[in-house]
């Protein structure tokens, strides 16, 4: 009995690749990951920050980072699955650093490569003085902290804006999840892109 596990692994590698922010060049992206309190980071970043990259000149008019991703968590159990948050920036026409949107996922369950496009969103003012008090003064609706967008407690009473997309790829292994009672693995051959395992709820928070 004391070689049996007590806690799983969950390992992942990937990039935030690319995003599409057609009305805007010069962005940026920053990325920290959320998870539960029984999770614990053994390796990797908790958070960063891409390079600055424009628009490519062709029709697709990409925002290309291939920025790498590496983390390994471990718990006890799969409640407050991580999730990835994605926020991107850029300047406004006075040089001010301002947010072009925020996203979050949930880390695929099911072991293997994954991609998902993230569509982004922003905050808006709730009247048009503000909107225009936060024009004049530069200072644009945002989160204090970015995390937020993966809690939701409160946030559906944010007045917000669909705007661009961002695309993260994911490569996931887990190890002693199933030796735990966990099963993850994909119900038919199509199902390894689709985050679903049984007893697990990547919702849970």
């Amino acid at each position: 009995m004391a070689g049996n596990p007590t806690v799983f692994l969950l390992m992942v590698s990937g990039q935030i690749e690319s995003a599409e922010f057609p009305e805007f060049d010069d962005i940026y992206c920053r990325y920290c990951w959320v998870y539960g309190q029984d999770w614990v980071i053994t390796s990797g970043l908790e958070e960063g920050i891409t390079q600055v990259t424009k628009k490519s000149h062709d029709d697709r008019k990409l925002f290309v980072w291939n920025f790498p991703l590496e983390v390994t968590f471990k718990s006890t159990n799969p409640h407050g699955w991580p999730q990835l948050v994605v926020s991107a920036y850029g300047q406004d026409a006075f040089g001010r650093d301002v947010v072009r949107g925020y996203s979050a996922v949930h880390i695929p369950v099911t072991p293997g490569q994954h991609t998902r496009t993230l569509p982004m969103f922003v905050p808006e003012s709730t009247s048009k003085l503000q909107k225009f008090v936060s024009w004049f003064l530069g200072r644009r609706p945002e989160y204090v902290d970015p995390k937020v967008v993966a809690q939701g407690e409160g946030r559906e009473v944010t007045r917000v804006r669909s705007q661009g997309k961002v695309r993260v790829s994911f490569n996931v292994v887990t190890k002693d999840m199933k030796k735990l009672g966990y099963d993850t693995t994909p119900t038919d051959a199509g199902a390894s892109t689709q985050p679903a395992a049984t007893g697990i709820v990547p919702g849970a928070s």
